[in-house]
Parts: C-alpha cells; sequence; structure tokens
C-alpha cells in the first residue's frame, strides 16, 4: 500500500488530498479517488 498526495481543482479552489493505493493503480484511478474524496469531504 500507498499514500500518494494529490492536489485536485474542484468548483475553482485547489485541494490537496492524501489516497492510499496498492502499488502499481493507474494514475487516473487515483485521481478518480481523489476527486471522490474531495466531493465527499466538500
Amino acid at each position: 500500500m500507498l499514500e500518494v498526495t494529490v492536489n485536485i481543482n474542484y468548483k475553482g479552489k485547489h485541494y490537496l488530498t492524501n489516497v492510499i493505493v496498492q502499488k502499481g493503480t493507474p494514475k487516473i484511478q487515483i485521481l478518480k479517488l481523489a476527486q471522490k474524496q474531495v466531493k465527499i469531504q466538500w
């Protein structure tokens, strides 16, 4: 498991979030997880 820090732009603001994924996870899937997490927290 890896902790990846992702910078997401959501509703015109920038958010920095951490996502925990398995090694070898594609970047697009990491971005989708980060966007989902920001939407839930918002």
